[in-house]
């Protein structure tokens, strides 16, 4: 079952459930994803990889917005953001602990014998595509730098 369905079959759902701010960040992916679909660069058809990219996306934004929100003290938006965030993350798979992505951070420095954060680009590219999805992006790299500066 693609995800588009998974999502319609959700929104059906919801609005038995008369759950409108489920119902309302289920049909925000749906939006972006018929978007992806029908847009010049796909020809149709968007892959995994790019869904799990624009899931990635959807839950970065709302946490991002959810904390301007509580910067200004808008808790009743704040609430809003967060809950869209974790509706829209439940389609992400289980990001993974920090101890377990330092050790596959720590065997991708062994792997590419990165000596100093000079070789960070060679490490966030291997740990990126092995963490996609597991681990945020920004997560990753504050461990990269974090190993590397160690190993100086």
């Amino acid at each position: 079952m693609s995800l588009i369905d998974k999502i319609s079959d959700e929104i059906k759902v919801a609005m038995k459930a008369r759950d409108a701010l489920r119902l309302e960040a289920l049909r925000s992916v749906k939006k972006e994803l018929i978007e992806a679909k029908t847009s010049g660069k796909s020809g149709g058809e968007i892959s995994p990889d790019e869904e799990l990219k624009l899931l990635q996306r959807m839950v970065k934004q709302r946490k991002d917005s959810a904390n301007i929100y509580s910067a200004q003290g808008r808790a009743d938006l704040y609430d809003k953001e967060v809950a869209e965030a974790e509706v829209i993350s439940e389609f992400l798979p289980e990001q993974i602990s920090p101890e377990e992505m330092e050790k596959v951070v720590v065997e991708i420095i062994e792997e590419v014998g990165a000596q100093s954060v000079k070789d960070m680009g060679k490490v966030m590219g291997i740990a990126t595509k092995k963490l996609a999805g597991k681990a945020d992006g920004k997560d990753v790299s504050n461990t990269v730098k974090r190993l590397l500066a160690s190993e100086d």
